[in-house]
């Protein structure tokens, strides 16, 4: 039996602070699927199929990483993977509160499924997609390369100039 995890996220753009989850993930599972999902508080920078092509973009050099996108509940996703654990990224406690309340709300939902938190590199513990939005305008290149995969900083030129 492969072991199959399952990341979700919205991934609007996706930041180094993902990528190093991504990365992270992939190595402790034999299959990792990112799901690129809507997030109904935030207005997307990017749609949901462009997020899937940055995402596959970045991730090609991970031949164990697969990249779909998903509409509705994460833990159904999940189901839809024929996986049992999802992968969550945390930054802070502000994070971890909100990942608790989501982690015990899934376990309602599909008691079946087992959440595993990897807390940040502290050094993209401040990295959050709001940030990169802001600073891409103000940054050059170099600047923002420390903050998103270099692979994806002509889409954010193009969405958001600088």
């Amino acid at each position: 039996m492969s072991r199959r995890a399952v990341y979700t996220g919205s991934f609007d753009p996706i930041s180094l602070g993902h990528w190093n989850v991504i990365e992270r993930s992939s190595r402790l599972v034999d299959e990792l699927i990112v799901g690129v999902g809507l997030n109904v508080d935030k207005q997307p920078l990017f749609t949901a199929e462009q997020r899937v092509e940055l995402l596959r973009r970045v991730a090609a050099k991970l031949p164990n990483v697969e990249v779909r996108q998903f509409n509705g509940l994460a833990v159904r996703f999940v189901r839809e993977c024929d996986a049992r654990v999802i992968v969550r990224g945390v930054r802070s406690l502000t994070d971890m509160e909100t990942e608790f309340t989501m982690t015990l709300a899934n376990r309602k939902l599909d008691p079946g499924i087992e959440t595993v938190f990897l807390m940040a590199d502290d050094e993209f513990s401040h990295v959050s997609s709001s940030l990169i939005k802001q600073i891409t305008p103000l940054a050059d290149d170099e600047e923002l390369a420390r903050f998103v995969p270099r692979e994806i900083i002509p889409d954010l030129r193009a969405r958001l100039g600088g």
